[in-house]
């Protein structure tokens, strides 16, 4: 009994010299390092993390000189200390550094920042609508923006073929003829306001049923009292991969990659808009599915042709401009017009930008006589406070 009894203090001796020995290695460190800057650990180690950690180390030539004072070359292949215990480590390889890598190494972990993924089909003739709208993505938004841009003879069955991109979780689908007036983040928001059921959301396509297509000639089922517009649609592509979907062509539920050609041969013979109207038919059979966000964020000639009808872009201002119709090309209805072409012929530099509005609200109001005109600072109330914001940002995020 007594000779386990030793063997067990021998073994605790030998465990308790270890840790002194450790320790005492880590309090020479410092001092080893004390004659090259004698930085803080901590915010040394703050510092790689925030460059990327390893792979940016690794990128970057001179990032594993900088994270070590005094240009010492002690750590030369941060593999080395990533992947080892400090303790295991020769004191030339890797000096305090490691060790505070070590530590950080699973209680800090750098989050990756959000990508919002914007998706296009561009058909026809179409190439200077598509790179407007992509201009006004870009000139507002904050987070990274992420194209995907599907040409006609690539795709032809537009919803369809977004299923090809496994990878993406969230997507907003818009139509060429699209304009951003305030950050894709703001709408990229909406996302979370979707409940446990709901996969898309999109806008009512008339708020008003007395001047309403669906409502008065669709000869096929349509989403609630007036259809809903795809112009501009949100989707938690996650969501619509795993839903099957009801329908009236089978009791069986269908996915959404299976649903879309039958449907098509279905009543191929009784749409009118395409794409949009077997939308409309997949949500009269799932409204649960859908969330509707306020025609603001899809505003279109509809809303002010025979007077105004959107009440919220009264309140607020037009958050997303949707020219359709082509009025972006013809003098039908001037103020969409103006909006593009002022978008169309701006640059990313910071001075043409912030040079915008002035000569933007002279030509708008030139177009007072047509019933979108009269209320025509609904079209830039929304876009000055997005030029502001873009000037109050710090350079680097604009």
């Amino acid at each position: 009994m007594r000779r386990y009894l030793r063997i067990a203090v021998l073994c605790l001796a030998c465990g308790f010299c270890s840790l002194l020995y450790a320790f005492s290695q880590l309090a020479l460190a410092p001092e080893e390092g004390a004659g090259g800057g004698g930085g803080k650990p901590q915010a040394r180690a703050a510092s790689w993390l925030a460059g990327g950690g390893r792979g940016a180390a690794r990128g970057a030539g001179g990032a594993a000189t900088a994270a070590h004072p005094g240009g010492s070359h002690r750590c030369k292949d941060f593999s080395l200390c990533y992947w080892n215990p400090y303790w295991m480590l020769p004191s030339d390889v890797c000096g305090m550094n490691c060790f505070w890598e070590a530590a950080f190494r699973y209680g800090l972990k750098v989050q990756p920042v959000e990508r919002m993924h914007l998706a296009v089909v561009a058909c026809g003739e179409r190439l200077e609508e598509t790179v407007t709208m992509l201009k006004s993505a870009i000139i507002f938004s904050i987070k990274p923006l992420q194209f995907h841009i599907f040409a006609e003879d690539q795709l032809h069955d537009s919803f369809k073929g977004i299923l090809i991109l496994k990878e993406v979780d969230s997507l907003l689908y818009v139509d060429t003829d699209i304009l951003f007036l305030r950050p894709v983040d703001d709408i990229w928001s909406l996302l979370k306001k979707f409940n446990s059921t709901q996969i898309a959301g999109m806008a009512p396509e008339h708020e008003e049923p007395r001047i309403g297509w669906y409502n008065r000639f669709a000869r096929h089922p349509y989403y609630g009292k007036t259809g809903v517009n795809s112009g501009v649609m949100l989707m938690n592509m996650t969501r619509i991969r795993r839903k099957y979907f009801k329908n009236d062509m089978t009791t069986v539920r269908m996915r959404w990659g299976d649903i879309l050609m039958p449907l098509l041969k279905k009543y191929k013979l009784n749409i009118t808009w395409g794409d949009q109207d077997l939308l409309n038919i997949i949500f009269f059979h799932n409204p649960e599915s859908l969330f509707i966000f306020p025609c603001q964020w899809n505003y279109r000639p509809d809303h002010c042709i025979y007077g105004s009808n959107c009440q919220e872009a009264e309140e607020e201002g037009i958050f997303i401009l949707h020219g359709n119709r082509g009025v972006y090309h013809d003098d039908k209805q001037p103020a969409f017009r103006a909006i593009y072409e002022a978008l169309r012929n701006c640059s990313f530099e910071d001075d043409h930008i912030h040079s915008l509005l002035k000569p933007l609200e002279l030509e708008l109001q030139k177009t007072v006589h047509t019933y979108c005109g009269k209320i025509y600072k609904i079209f830039i109330k929304r876009l000055t406070k997005s030029i502001q914001d873009r000037y109050d940002r710090p350079p680097k995020e604009r």
